[in-house]
């Protein structure tokens, strides 16, 4: 005879009577729930009536009222609001982390000076919890975002698009972030004494993906390889000047609340100091191979981090880390490495943002075809990072600062998107050396004429910027929308001399098929610089080759 197994309630209860059910409208733990004050039974509540004499519906006038809103009454409504009628004997301001008394008053405060309030740890039996404490700034938003066409979200349903006022919290990861960043400074003010000096150096490209992994890593190595005789430097390869031109990475460095004054640039540190003396290690990201410029300190290379897939790398690296697809964000990859070893340090708003920003531009906001499952994967565990933006609007804002010059200089401008190199021409008329021709390409998200019309005093920043970067040749290169959502090209030369024109001009005829050019009339322009309109969809790599030919023939 087959037994029968005993139901999972029965198990470890053979003696246990079954209490009768009860409804959960007569249990008397809700009794205290439904008596008034005075111990007699409440009528019982409407809630059609309710919903008739309460407007509920929420109007966008009524949002930018919420801001100024006293927080007083809202404890007022909230004890005559029926639904939560019994809870109103309940000691909210004991039970509330942090509150403001009086918003009204709040906003009436300077706006300039912050106003600050803490978070205490929570504690379980009188014990404190070991979490950290989180402190909280209320500061008046430096920019206008009304201007970006920042996507719906709730946060944006609330608080309006562009509300005045933001509360910022603060990020246990930053700020274990930027202890290590001050404390790496001091010791490369010091010399690094007595230990060898690890660099975290990505490729000369001063992008977000650039800068967020070059940080990013470093923190990463100097947390994983606890070594007293390593000083892990995150060294970035541009100039401290050169990022006043890029009012995306400033925003976001500002944003994450990263201490910018702690960071190292490369025109801040002299390697080949260490490396003559023998104590340089470079760990190089996203590139097999370091610049040209930097090329002698290649035998310094000790790990290579995210290359493509089949390129050569120094025979002598044992360390090579490779992307699983060719153009597969490099922060993807450190905040798996964080993921696996660390995961806390990604729970930061401030952290998660920097890395998730880096993947949403690296892989056009989740979207390009060369976009992994590995991005959008760590994309959403970063997803705390976007904050009140959302990913889609963290990264039209980004996109936006990227190409809102309108605080910008000419000269700054100008360094966004900049680079140069020499072509040896033919022997001068002794035939006695050869000819250097140093030619510089700029690339500009707005018209010529824009661009000529942000200041008084554009034509002779634009020729002030030249000889600051001793170029013979500048070529500025425009390329935006213009109303119809039609693409343009643009360029404006300026030649050293108008010898050097003429000898380009003659050059862009001979090769009007590559590049068309139909001559743009601008008032006030010299004749060594000129604009043109091109008629048809141009690369910037065509116009790039171009100068690479007429640099390799020139006579000017």
């Amino acid at each position: 005879m087959r037994s029968r197994s005993p139901s999972p309630r029965a198990v470890g209860q053979p003696n246990q009577v079954q209490e009768p059910y009860s409804r959960a409208r007569k249990n008397p733990f809700f009794d205290g729930l439904l008596r008034a004050e005075d111990g007699t039974p409440s009528p019982p509540f409407d809630l059609q009536a309710s919903l008739d004499s309460r407007n509920i519906s929420r109007t966008m006038s009524d949002i930018g009222n919420t801001r100024t809103r006293n927080a007083h009454n809202s404890l007022t409504d909230i004890g005559n609001n029926p639904f939560l009628q019994p809870f109103e004997r309940s000691k909210i301001d004991k039970t509330a982390s942090f509150a403001f008394t009086d918003v009204q008053s709040l906003f009436s405060l300077d706006p300039n000076e912050p106003i600050e309030a803490n978070e205490k740890p929570p504690t379980v039996n009188g014990l404190t919890s070991p979490t950290n404490a989180k402190s909280f700034r209320v500061n008046r938003r430096k920019e206008n975002l009304s201007t970006v066409s920042l996507p719906q979200s709730a946060a944006s349903f609330y608080d309006g698009d562009s509300p005045e006022f933001e509360i910022v919290a603060s990020c246990p990861s930053i700020n274990q972030l930027n202890s290590f960043l001050k404390a790496t400074k001091d010791e490369v003010n010091a010399g690094v004494p007595g230990r060898f000096l690890h660099v975290v150096m990505a490729q000369d490209v001063p992008d977000v993906g650039s800068i967020a992994s070059t940080i990013t890593y470093a923190f990463y190595l100097n947390e994983a390889r606890k070594c007293d005789q390593i000083c892990t430097v995150p060294v970035i390869n541009m100039k401290r000047l050169d990022i006043r031109s890029q009012a995306e990475l400033k925003w976001l460095l500002d944003s994450c609340q990263i201490d910018q004054s702690s960071l190292i640039f490369v025109d801040e540190i002299d390697l080949s100091y260490y490396d003559l003396f023998g104590s340089l290690k470079v760990v190089l990201l996203n590139g097999n191979k370091l610049p040209a410029k930097q090329e002698a300190l290649k035998q310094a290379v000790v790990e290579i981090f995210n290359c493509k897939e089949g390129e050569s790398v120094y025979p002598w690296v044992r360390t090579v880390t490779i992307a699983e697809k060719q153009d597969s964000s490099c922060c993807t990859l450190v905040a798996e490495k964080f993921a696996l070893i660390s995961p806390e340090i990604l729970a930061g708003q401030g952290f998660s943002r920097l890395l998730l920003a880096a993947i949403l531009l690296d892989s056009a906001n989740l979207c390009s075809p060369q976009c992994s499952l590995k991005d959008k994967y760590m994309a959403t565990l970063l997803i705390h990072g976007a904050g009140r933006f959302g990913c889609n609007g963290l990264y039209q804002l980004l996109r936006y600062k990227m190409y809102d010059v309108s605080d910008l200089k000419v000269a700054d401008i100008l360094r966004k998107d900049f680079k140069k190199w020499t072509r040896v021409g033919k022997p001068d008329s002794a035939g006695s050396r050869m000819m250097a021709s140093q030619i510089g390409m700029s690339s500009i998200g707005v018209p010529i004429a824009q661009l000529l019309d942000h200041e008084d005093t554009s034509v002779r920043e634009i020729k002030y910027f030249q000889h600051m970067e001793k170029i013979r040749l500048l070529m500025i290169v425009s390329g935006y929308y213009d109303s119809k959502k039609n693409f343009k090209r643009e360029i404006l030369v300026s030649a050293e001399s108008v010898e050097l024109m003429k000898n380009l001009l003659f050059f862009f005829n001979a090769s009007a098929s590559q590049l068309p050019l139909k001559a743009i009339h601008q008032p006030g322009l010299r004749e060594e610089m000129q604009a043109f309109e091109i008629d048809k969809v141009t690369s910037r790599k065509t116009i790039e080759r171009l100068l690479e030919e007429f640099g390799g023939t020139s006579k000017g």
